[in-house]
C-alpha cells in the first residue's frame, strides 16, 4: 500500500485508542462551484431521513457564491473553506474531521445528487443489519432512470487491464461484465467497493482507515478506500432499497481532458500502489504506457 499521509483519522491522544462517538448524522459534500444542484440535493435530504442532520459543505474553492449562500439560508448547514482545492477526498477529510465527536455516522455525497424520499434512513437500517458494515452505498440512477453500477469488485490486475483495453470498444467484454457486476441481481449485499458519489460510513471504520487517501485528487480515491476497509475487516455494503439520483458533472463539465488525465493518473497510483518493487516493475511500465495511450485516445475522442 501507499505511505502517503492520511488525514481524518483521530485516536485519544492518551490511550491511543480510536474515539467514542456519539448516534448523531453529518452530511459532507466536497464543492467546488457547485450552481444550481445543491439547492436540489439539500432539499431533498430533508425528505431523505427523519433524523436531524448536520451538513457540512467542505468547499474546495468555489467562485459562484452558491456555498456560502446555501450556509447563510440553512440552519444546519455549515460552510468550511478547506483553504485550497484539494480534491474530492482531502475535501471529504476536512468536513469529517470538521464535526464534533457526537457524530458517529458520517455521509459523504456528491453536491449534484438529489435523495430519493427515505433514502438515508434505508441506509441507516441496514447498518443495524450488518454490524461490520463500515460502508453503506445506496442504489444510484442516472438522470434518465438507468441503474449506475455503483458496487463492483476491486479492480485487481488481470480484470482492471481487461476493463481498462476493452471497455469503451467492447461493451460486453467479459472483464468489464465481471467488474461492474452487471450479472449481479439488485439486492443487498456486499461488495469490493462502492461509488463515492454517495457513502454512508460509520465514523469508526472512516477513522480506522485515516479517511480517504488524499494522493487521489480525483477518481479512484472511492475504491482505495473500500479496498482499505476490508483490509481492516470492515464490509462495503450495497443497499438498493435507498436511491439516489446522481446528475454528474457539473463541476467537471468544462475541463473533461484535465478530468480524464487525472483519472488515469488515479488509475495508475492504485495499481502501482498494489504491486511495489522492483520485480513488478515492468509490469508498472507497462500500466503506464497503456494508460497513456488509452488516455490520448479518449482525450482526442472527447475534442
Amino acid at each position: 500500500m501507499g505511505a502517503g499521509s492520511r488525514g481524518g483519522a483521530e485516536c485519544d491522544p492518551v490511550t491511543s485508542e480510536p474515539k467514542s462517538y456519539g448516534d448523531e448524522l453529518g452530511v459532507i459534500t466536497v464543492t467546488y462551484s457547485p450552481g444550481e444542484t445543491l439547492g436540489r440535493f439539500l432539499d431533498t435530504l430533508v425528505k431523505a431521513t427523519s433524523r436531524d442532520v448536520r451538513v457540512v459543505l467542505a468547499d474546495n474553492g468555489s467562485t459562484d457564491g452558491v456555498p456560502e449562500a446555501a450556509a447563510a439560508e440553512r440552519d444546519n448547514v455549515e460552510f468550511l473553506p478547506t483553504g485550497g482545492n484539494l480534491g474530492y477526498g482531502g475535501g471529504a477529510n476536512r468536513g469529517v474531521a470538521a464535526l464534533p465527536d457526537s457524530v458517529g455516522w458520517v455521509v459523504v455525497a456528491n453536491p449534484d445528487l438529489e435523495w430519493g424520499d427515505g433514502s438515508l434512513d434505508e441506509l441507516l437500517k441496514a447498518a443495524q443489519r450488518w454490524p461490520r458494515g463500515g460502508a453503506f452505498g445506496p442504489l444510484i440512477r442516472e438522470p434518465n432512470g438507468e441503474v449506475y453500477p455503483s458496487a463492483r469488485l476491486l479492480p485487481e490486475l488481470g480484470r482492471g487491464i481487461g476493463h481498462a483495453l476493452f471497455g469503451k470498444i467492447w461493451a460486453g467484454n467479459p472483464w468489464t461484465r465481471q467488474y461492474r457486476q452487471e450479472d449481479k441481481a439488485v439486492r443487498e449485499r456486499t461488495a469490493g467497493w462502492l461509488s463515492g458519489s454517495c457513502l454512508l460510513m460509520r465514523r469508526e471504520a472512516f477513522d480506522s482507515v485515516a479517511g480517504f487517501d488524499p494522493r487521489y485528487f480525483m477518481f479512484f480515491e472511492d475504491v482505495d478506500l473500500g479496498d482499505r476497509l476490508a483490509r481492516k475487516g470492515w464490509q462495503n455494503v450495497y443497499v438498493p432499497s435507498a436511491e439516489v439520483v446522481h446528475i454528474g458533472g457539473v463541476s467537471t463539465a468544462k475541463v473533461k481532458p484535465k478530468m480524464l488525465a487525472a483519472h488515469h493518473d488515479s488509475a495508475y497510483r492504485y495499481l502501482a500502489d498494489r504491486h511495489p518493487g522492483p520485480l513488478w516493475a515492468p509490469v508498472r511500465l507497462a500500466i503506464r504506457a497503456g494508460l497513456a495511450l488509452r488516455l490520448k485516445l479518449e482525450v482526442r475522442g472527447a475534442r
